[in-house]
């Protein structure tokens, strides 16, 4: 491939820092953090500037993660007026709360102004209302209204993601009225992919590619160029997941948003739907687990109170196993074993249920668990827990037989094995699908059911067959 790169441009320096074994790496090195630690220690305001300041937005957030809030402080101060507003989008919210209070109104009001439209509605809408209200009374009117009109759009929507800058072409003109329209502008987005052509209505009919504009014929109408299949417009009220599947589908690099008219009034960029698309999963990761994406930054108080709910839950699930396992407290007490092995089942249940709900949430969220093939990946699924509870079943008989001289006991953990592994790999895709058929978030509800489940199931298989078999 030849290089069509200035040469200056060609041998410019890469941001990127050289790890440990030669590979670069784009992450903010721990040499820079500490260093400005040691600024911060000295008192050196310019320092400190001159450390982070020469940083990327990203990189610069990543680094007031990474400082205590003391610390966090002095760094804003340090760098006053100089502190890119590009920074904030990058932060996590409950940070950025904090650097929006030390930084002001008058000064956020500044940077809301020098932001995209996204970005600055996203922080907007984020703030509480007098802080709203300080903000929009230093504002120009064109854009307060902005604000408070891409605030009333329902979080996790197209609305609320969506770039009021888009450039939009009317379908009578030609390319080369097009290309002097771009080069001439001074309104235009500082990042655009496609031109989207409209009409006298001001409804997206089409959509230009700037590459496929610049390499077409000036006389050339856009309508003769345009391409009206690849532009798929998004109305304001699509959920922002739907809009990440969308652009994950066809491959978009953007894609109009239209108002109940169809008439064209945003447009959403891939950037934004990558971090749609990170905060989804990370969401239902997080979710899985029961905590929050604020808690590696809350304090203690905050932090335990977030995650007591589910720890809450998790009590009563585990009393109703316990339950199950006073029933049969006669059992337990004539043959000791059964304490030892006991655990054992339950665990492997446990696990082997993780394996199939970590693949049905994902599955779901992405759209490839649907009612149209979700016989077959469940009876798929059975078909697995069977097997690996048939061979860990003959694993573990025969430690237990071994282990306690009985060979009755190898069978009965053995069977209670192949129930609960079945029993979690049909529990782990079914738990799921059902949450999701009645409207729940399957990532929040699924791990505490199918806890509930397996231990249940094997408590109830291990001691129940003890019991008819060993007494």
């Amino acid at each position: 491939m030849i290089d069509t790169r200035p040469q200056d441009e060609a041998e410019a320096p890469s941001p990127a820092t050289t790890g440990e074994e030669g590979e670069e790496s784009y992450a903010l090195p721990p040499e820079r953090v500490f260093a400005v630690r040691e600024a911060i220690q000295r008192e050196d305001r310019h320092g400190i500037a001159a450390l982070v300041g020469e940083l990327f937005p990203a990189d610069q957030a990543d680094l007031l993660e990474a400082l205590g809030h003391e610390d966090r402080a002095t760094v804003v101060a340090a760098l006053a007026g100089a502190f890119d507003p590009e920074v904030l989008p990058y932060l996590d919210a409950t940070v950025r709360e904090e650097v929006i209070e030390l930084l002001g109104p008058d000064r956020l009001a500044q940077m809301l102004s020098d932001l995209d439209s996204d970005d600055a509605v996203y922080l907007f809408a984020d703030l509480d209302e007098e802080a709203q209200s300080r903000i929009l009374a230093k504002l120009p009117q064109a854009y307060r209204r902005l604000l408070v009109e891409g605030a009333t759009f329902e979080e996790g929507t197209a609305g609320r993601l969506m770039q009021r800058e888009v450039v939009a072409i009317p379908s009578a003109w030609s390319v080369g009225e097009t290309i002097d329209f771009l080069r001439s502008a001074d309104d235009l987005p500082d990042d655009f992919y496609d031109l989207y052509i409209v009409n006298p209505k001001h409804k997206p009919i089409g959509v230009i590619p700037t590459s496929r504009a610049l390499r077409s014929k000036r006389p050339a109408k856009v309508s003769e160029v345009m391409d009206s299949e690849r532009m798929k417009a998004v109305p304001l009220s699509m959920d922002q997941a739907e809009v990440a599947d969308l652009f994950r589908r066809y491959g978009l690099a953007s894609a109009p948003v239209v108002d109940e008219a169809g008439r064209l009034v945003g447009v959403i960029t891939v950037d934004d739907v990558v971090d749609v698309i990170d905060e989804e999963a990370e969401d239902d990761l997080l979710k899985l687990g029961g905590v929050s994406e604020g808690d590696l930054y809350r304090d203690v108080l905050q932090t335990t109170r977030a995650r007591m709910p589910w720890l809450a839950v998790n009590l009563l699930t585990a009393i109703v196993a316990s339950i199950v396992i006073g029933f049969f407290e006669s059992t337990l007490a004539q043959i000791v074993a059964l304490a030892v092995l006991m655990p054992i089942v339950a665990s492997m249940g446990g696990n082997a249920g993780t394996q199939t709900l970590t693949i049905a949430v994902r599955a779901l969220a992405m759209k490839d668990l649907t009612s149209a093939n979700a016989r077959r990946i469940v009876g798929k699924e059975v078909i697995v827990g069977s097997i690996n509870g048939l061979a860990f079943a003959l694993v573990m008989g025969a430690i237990a037989w071994a282990w306690f001289d009985q060979p009755i006991l190898g069978l009965v953990i053995g069977a209670a094995m192949i129930i609960n592994l079945v029993a979690a790999a049909l529990s782990g895709i079914v738990i799921p699908l059902t949450l999701e058929r009645m409207k729940i978030d399957p990532a929040i509800a699924s791990t505490v059911f199918l806890t509930t489940v397996t231990d249940v199931v094997g408590f109830l298989a291990f001691l129940g067959l003890a019991t008819l078999f060993l007494l």
